[in-house]
């Protein structure tokens, strides 16, 4: 029968398409909605979950919603997936910062500043790690004196801003 056509025709024609969630969640970051981005990375994370770009990304987004201890397991299992992601490295280094722990943050500063410099505003990133890290250094060496740089917004250098 020519008349008849699967209703797949008929309601746009072809396969049907699924969400792309990644960039879906990164219009949403980019307009200040991590909550609902948060809800994005969730589902992306489902398609790709060994997907080192996501899991830096979420790591993000629990940093900028307030949730540090997801913010550090994303970035951890991250780095699991593939240890040169330089801004997991990073992000990671500040959240443990916050925590107390400096060991643990000089070890991921020292990791970040010995991969290769990305492109774009790369250069602050670095120059703000490796001014922390220097500070961790003297806190360690003389615990009296000197204190690190706690400015740190929750943005990675890596942040994939592209869907």
């Amino acid at each position: 029968m020519t008349w008849w056509r699967p209703i797949s025709d008929l309601l746009g024609g072809g396969r049907a398409r699924t969400p792309d969630f990644l960039a879906e969640a990164l219009d949403l970051e980019a307009r200040g909605d991590y909550a609902n981005a948060l809800t994005s990375y969730r589902l992306a994370l489902r398609e790709r979950p060994d997907d080192p770009r996501v899991l830096q990304n979420i790591a993000i987004a629990f940093s900028k919603t307030g949730q540090p201890e997801e913010a550090i397991r994303s970035y951890r299992r991250a780095l699991a997936v593939d240890d040169t992601q330089a801004g997991a490295h990073y992000g990671l280094a500040f959240l443990l910062l916050r925590k107390g722990d400096g060991a643990g943050a000089a070890e991921h500063l020292e990791a970040f500043l010995s991969l290769p410099e990305a492109g774009g505003d790369g250069g602050r990133f670095r120059t703000h790690a490796a001014h922390t890290l220097q500070e961790l250094r003297q806190q360690e060496a003389s615990p009296a004196e000197g204190a690190w740089d706690a400015a740190w917004d929750g943005e990675a250098p890596d942040h994939q801003g592209e869907g």
